[in-house]
């Protein structure tokens, strides 16, 4: 099958690139690797040459940090970092039946997308279970972009494939293409050092979920840190050139460890742990993206979260901030007095704050946050006290609850 072609707006034919210069915490059990058999991205030797740590994640060789994971969330939270995310799958979606096909294969309804914008959905099983969270771009009535995650990648394709045969489209995987996420508060500032001036102000100007094609880079104000920012997919051949032009505006390199702890402060969900195919969006703080309206539009999983609704959802993910010593970690116990045992999707150490964060998945009477509650985490055979509270816990870098 061929590559879409995309409606780019054309410029000029220079370079995008207006440079051409050329405390480590667990994650989710990474493991070293020293004859690596794993997948490697486009920045593979750039991240060796730049000392970095690799670990096995998802069946890919990356860099869990590179030098020290603090410093790498810190830059973020007060200046600018970038993250090798070619990992995550890219998949392009054409043809006269594609948006019919997505209002029957997401929970989200397209129908709300106008050209140049981009939706975060979840892609469900027929129980209501979440396959993957993901993202989608519609480029034009009939051409659409996901990115989807990279441990659920095989298995989304697989199951994207399957529901496409009754519609008239074409699925390509983009394996062409590298991508790079681009975070932090002054990352606006710095975008006209890294793409050519021609297309800086453009860039600066896009809104929240919005993107931009410029020649043949796709540019998204998305990301999964907490804080303002692109993504971008681009040529896989230009990943060196852009590696530098990043370097030369102060953007610096960070690895999966402060991608985790940037995203647990914001409340963002981490697909394998915090969801999966045996929990709901409701159950997982994901209500806001499923579109029940229009009652016509039948999407997999509509009936199962209909049942739900009308019995009652059962759990919630919540967030709990520790009032003692520990680190709180993944399926440790929340205990309330009376109120049964939940337990931790994801825990960690908060370098903002200074101090042990997770999420956790308890029973739905004792989730419904009107206020602050008071629980225990069960730490090595010790309860220590901790406090409920609503996600996220940190906005802008400050904060929140």
């Amino acid at each position: 099958m061929g590559m879409i072609s995309l409606p780019l707006k054309r410029v000029s034919p220079s370079s995008v690139f207006y440079n051409e210069t050329l405390y480590s915490l667990p994650l989710t059990t990474p493991t070293t690797r020293e004859d690596s058999v794993a997948k490697r991205t486009p920045f593979y030797e750039l991240h060796v040459k730049a000392n970095a740590k690799i670990v096995d994640f998802a069946g890919w060789d990356m860099p869990l940090h590179y030098g020290s994971q603090i410093q790498e969330h810190h830059q973020v939270r007060q200046h600018a970092g970038m993250f090798d995310v070619s990992h995550m799958g890219v998949v392009d979606l054409h043809g006269t039946d594609t948006a019919a096909y997505l209002r029957h294969l997401l929970a989200n309804n397209v129908d709300r997308l106008s050209e140049g914008k981009a939706l975060y959905t979840c892609m469900l099983n027929e129980t209501g279970g979440v396959i993957d969270d993901l993202i989608v771009y519609k480029i034009t009535p009939d051409v659409y972009r996901i990115v989807i995650n990279a441990g659920t990648r095989e298995k989304d394709i697989a199951w994207m494939r399957m529901q496409a045969r009754p519609f008239d489209i074409k699925l390509v995987e983009r394996t062409d293409l590298a991508m790079i996420a681009l975070q932090g508060p002054e990352i606006k500032d710095k975008i006209a050092k890294i793409v050519s001036l021609d297309h800086a102000e453009t860039i600066r100007n896009l809104k929240p979920f919005t993107f931009t094609v410029c020649n043949d880079w796709f540019i998204a104000r998305t990301g999964y840190t907490g804080e303002d920012g692109y993504e971008i997919i681009f040529p896989a051949k230009e990943t060196a050139k852009l590696w530098q032009a990043c370097l030369t505006a102060g953007v610096l390199p960070c690895g999966l460890g402060a991608r985790d702890t940037l995203r647990l402060e914001a409340g963002l969900n981490l697909y394998g742990a915090d969801m999966d195919e045996t929990v709901t969006p409701f159950e997982s703080n994901l209500a806001w993206t499923v579109i029940m309206d229009p009652k016509e539009r039948v999407f997999i999983g509509r009936e199962a979260l209909e049942k739900q609704t009308q019995q009652g959802v059962q759990r919630r993910l919540v967030g709990l901030v520790l009032d003692g010593p520990g680190v709180i970690r993944n399926h440790q116990k929340v205990i309330v007095a009376g109120n049964g045992v939940g337990e931790v999707t994801s825990g960690g150490y908060s370098p903002t704050l200074e101090k042990s964060i997770a999420l956790a998945r308890v029973p739905a009477e004792i989730g419904a946050l009107s206020i602050q509650k008071k629980c225990f985490v069960e730490i090595r055979n010790k309860q220590i006290p901790a406090l409920m509270v609503k996600p996220p816990f940190v906005r802008h870098g400050k904060k929140v609850f």
